[in-house]
């Protein structure tokens, strides 16, 4: 067909043939003949196989390839019989022998080729040598019978056919070496923000304050070994090994007031000594607050699943596994018999008020009223509007409290509220007035605690004697993050992005009225808004005429809170209907404004804002899937305070999706942790350094919920030396930063499933692991086996091993005492209580791997 357009020229439709776009069906047939058909069956075959459609049958004979799940649950638990349970990798060693014997040929499916050079170093420790790296199904049929053939590829079973037998990692491990990128704990996200930096204030939990002077290789035992060098008061040194790395800590951002402890004085053990009491005291208060609202009994809010599943349903988006973890937390905790108090910690535009949502339809659906109380008007405003759209078709009436409401509307929402007429009451500080009665308050929502003031927090506590309470936030304040890191508060955090979601591009720079003019010139162009916000009500006049010359042609909207509710209502809407293009403002838009066309934010003089605001400010843009950009400018001479050039380094510095949880911990390590309890605790703080500080809180409130006295706060790590190379060499990873946190995060795995899957990664990003490497992760691995025995200190060497225990003290004396006997002459204990062990060891290799058989087997006799 031809067409005339609207300047006359001719256009001519000339379509595809069908069949250059679809597969007809006679073509199928012809295709699917040229193939050979076959059929993988788990069950015996019945016939000859003429009577089916299928060319080929493989006959699996009934049988999926073997697992080892009950050998690995044996082991796994505590051996009440003299009987030693059979180690699963010997039972994989002896399948494959008796495969061998039986002509059939083996191969082992690795995940990646990391795990795969791993499982050999593991079998060949159980007598299987002889492998075969494999490519292709055509190279392990040609591979003698004797070898193990080796596979990267990705199956979850294995399986067995006549002459063949093929395992996966799966079916051995129970699940793969290199596990799946686990939910981050709390404490994993402080410990990010705290990589050491030469010249660093850090806290060794034994000698106390000193300086970070670098990672120095020096010589132990006639091998080198990879140490963190560190200064004390007088000049003093002291070389910290790297398997030891996880006693330091830093002692804060700011070291201003950080003084250096002299090595071996007694004034860091008085401190700390002195602090772990007041902790001590401290702990059993917030345990006896917690407990007091645990002993009452919460409430049981537990929907009808039909409903609330169709209202879930209703989510326009996928949730993230992290959202959706929080919130089967959140439904669960309102299905529980105790009161609930948790946090919700997730990034701006992260999916917290769906949290909200399905928390107060729950809720409203076992019949309790909800209050949710929000920092200001706008946020208020907006949560009003989303909750009657989720909302809308069902039987929930829904107010609003806030300065925007009428007189009028105001006194017949809190007649609704007494009368339970009303079912969510949507609010500001308005809803914690003496004159607010709720008929059967069940859920209290608290969005950005961070805004309210200590007489509103005091009213808060008031209303949540025995109601639940959800606190959703972006940037908690410290003291909220204290004690959800302390474990008193519950927390769920919510660190996965939305699909699609872009990171916003911050940049620090001084105030040039051309790179303003273009910022918002290129956003209009790509049909999209500004935000221009300034730090005081005062700037905004100026600020407005220098934009009107900047750019005179585009529509700006002015927004503060001195305005009347209407007028700030009525700009509000017209900005986000998209009828002004620019909003100029204050920080009132820095609270849970959701407007997805508004993409660039300019902020004037940024050194006047807080961490956590400007953050929240950069959470306002970047919220669909356009890129979004965020100027920060400053005094055109450059000059700033100090506290204000670290905000805004700290700023730059947070440029991935998620890292409002990391902003939260720079600011706790900045300012402490404030008021817990009505005590000051920032001089505690400074005097042992932030991150021990927190360790030894976590560990008095764990105490404090047992009974313990917390005399041993297990903060003594095993010292090794087995007289071998022990570090990750420069000509492995070149990169000092990254070594560094290689260090800490082998330090801190408590596993040997957890150190093989280490090593497959190390294999996979590095390639093939060094001698030294390899020294590593055995000293590792029997640094573990120390920590369960309580071995204090091990060396080995030629001749034999020395053991010290921790505290002079070894928790099964009799098992002990019965194994030297078993052994005379090889064994013997000294009268300063230290066990050694006489052998002659040829190679570094089998020293250390007796070495751990021997810590193993006392390890099981303290089990």
């Amino acid at each position: 067909s031809q067409n005339k357009n609207k300047i006359g020229k001719t256009q001519i439709y000339r379509p595809l043939p069908p069949d250059q776009l679809y597969l007809m069906e006679s073509s199928w047939e012809v295709l699917l003949e040229s193939y050979t058909n076959c059929s993988l069956t788990p069950f015996k075959s019945t016939g000859s196989g003429s009577s089916n459609n299928y060319d080929q049958v493989i006959d699996f004979g009934g049988l999926i390839g073997p697992e080892f799940s009950s050998i690995r649950n044996t082991q796994n638990l505590k051996n009440t019989t003299d009987e030693k349970p059979e180690s699963y990798l010997t039972s994989v060693a002896k399948l494959i022998h008796e495969e061998h014997q039986q002509g059939r040929k083996v191969a082992i499916a690795a995940h990646s080729s990391g795990s795969r050079d791993r499982m050999i170093t593991l079998l060949e420790e159980h007598g299987i040598t002889e492998f075969s790296m494999l490519d292709s199904w055509n190279e392990f049929l040609d591979i003698p019978i004797s070898s193990t053939g080796l596979f990267v590829l990705g199956i979850e079973r294995g399986f067995r056919l006549k002459n063949t037998t093929v395992l996966s990692e799966q079916d051995i491990f129970g699940e793969r070496i290199i596990q799946n990128r686990r939910r981050r704990r709390a404490d994993a996200f402080l410990t990010d923000t705290s990589e050491l930096v030469t010249g660093d204030y850090v806290v060794h939990v034994e000698h106390g304050i000193g300086c970070y002077e670098g990672l120095e290789t020096v010589r132990a035992g006639g091998a080198p070994h990879d140490c963190l060098r560190l200064i004390y008061a007088g000049n003093d040194r002291l070389f910290v090994p790297v398997e030891n790395i996880e006693v330091l800590s830093r002692y804060g951002s700011s070291d201003s007031g950080a003084v250096k402890d002299k090595l071996g004085g007694a004034g860091w053990q008085a401190r700390k000594s002195k602090v772990k009491q007041r902790l001590k005291d401290m702990a059993e208060a917030l345990i006896n607050v917690a407990a007091e609202r645990a002993l009452q009994k919460g409430r049981k809010l537990i929907p009808e699943d039909r409903i609330y599943q169709e209202f879930c349903a209703r989510f326009p988006y996928p949730e993230t596994d992290d959202q959706m973890s929080a919130i089967d937390d959140t439904v669960g905790d309102l299905a529980g018999d105790k009161p609930m108090d948790r946090l919700i910690c997730g990034d701006v535009g992260f999916g917290k008020t769906e949290i909200a949502l399905r928390a107060s339809f729950a809720t409203v659906m076992a019949g309790g009223q909800v209050a949710v109380v929000a920092p200001t008007t706008l946020l208020s405003r907006q949560h009003f509007k989303t909750f009657n759209e989720r909302f809308n078709g069902y039987p929930i009436k829904i107010g609003q409290l806030s300065r925007m409401v009428s007189t009028k509307e105001s006194k017949e929402t809190k007649e609704g509220l007494a009368d339970n007429s009303i079912d969510i009451i949507i609010g500001t500080h308005a809803l914690l007035g003496k004159a607010v009665k709720f008929n059967d308050l069940a859920l209290l929502i608290i969005d950005e605690e961070q805004h309210f003031g200590v007489s509103h927090k005091e009213r808060l506590k008031e209303l949540r004697s025995n109601i639940h309470v959800l606190t959703l936030t972006a940037t908690p304040i410290p003291r909220t993050l204290q004690l959800a890191l302390s474990g008193v508060k519950e927390m769920s955090i919510i660190a996965s992005p939305p699909i699609d979601r872009l990171a916003v591009r911050t940049f620090i720079l001084p105030f040039d009225p051309l790179i303003v003019r273009e910022a918002i010139m290129r956003e209009r162009f790509r049909g999209g808004q500004t935000f221009y916000v300034c730090p005081r009500i005062a700037d905004i006049e100026n600020i407005k005429k220098e934009l009107r010359q900047l750019v005179p042609d585009l529509k700006i909207a002015v927004a503060h809170g001195q305005m009347t509710a209407n007028a700030l209502e009525d700009i509000m809407t017209d900005f986000y209907e998209g009828r002004s293009e620019l909003l100029l403002s204050t920080q009132i838009v820095e609270s849970g404004l959701d407007i997805p066309t508004a993409n660039t934010l300019l902020v004037h003089r940024a050194d006047r804002f807080g961490l956590a605001q400007l953050y929240q400010l950069r959470g306002r843009i970047g919220r669909s899937k356009q890129r979004a950009y965020c100027y920060l400018t400053i005094p055109s001479d450059g000059k700033l305070t100090e506290a204000a050039s670290k905000r805004l380094e700290v700023m730059q510095s947070l440029d991935s999706l998620g890292a409002g949880f990391k902003l939260a911990s720079h600011d706790l390590d900045i300012r402490g942790a404030g008021n817990l309890l009505g005590g000051e605790q920032s001089g505690h703080i400074r005097e042992v350094g932030v991150e021990l500080y927190q360790q030894m809180l976590e560990e008095a409130v764990a105490n404090a919920r047992v009974g313990k006295d917390g005399t041993d706060d297990g903060s003594w790590s095993p010292q090794i030396n087995i007289g071998s190379p022990v570090l990750i060499p420069e000509t492995y990873v070149n990169d000092l930063d990254a070594r560094l946190k290689l260090y800490r995060r082998l330090a801190n795995l408590d596993e040997e499933k957890e150190v093989e899957g280490f090593a497959a990664e190390l294999i996979d990003r590095f390639g093939q692991l060094p001698e030294e490497v390899e020294n590593l992760l055995q000293v590792m691995k029997i640094k573990q086996l120390c920590k369960r025995s309580g071995i204090s200190k091990l060396d080995a060497g030629p001749k034999g091993l020395v053991v010290s225990f921790y505290q002079d003290n070894y928790s099964n004396p009799e098992g002990l005492i019965q194994l030297i006997q078993e052994e005379p002459g090889r064994l013997s204990l000294r009268p300063d209580h230290r066990l050694v062990m006489r052998r002659d060891w040829e190679r570094d290799k089998t020293r250390l791997r007796e070495t751990r058989q021997f810590v193993n087997k006392l390890a099981e006799l303290a089990a």
